[in-house]
């Protein structure tokens, strides 16, 4: 992203919560909370399918 960008962004965030910075703030750790947690589980499949997958060739 530019700069530019992330000024638009950031105005948009804040503006969305009615100039409330702390509300700003508080949305985006609660949004990076909830992106963490699916990124989470996205590698625990993805670490599930990889055994698995070595799993069922180890008697091929």
């Amino acid at each position: 992203m530019s700069l530019r960008s992330n000024d638009t962004a950031i105005d948009e965030i804040v503006a969305s919560c009615n100039g409330d910075l702390r509300g700003a703030v508080r949305a985006l750790l609660l949004i990076n909370e909830h992106l963490e947690a699916e990124l989470a589980k996205a590698y625990a499949a993805a670490a599930d399918r990889s055994i698995t997958e070595r799993g069922s060739n180890i008697l091929h």
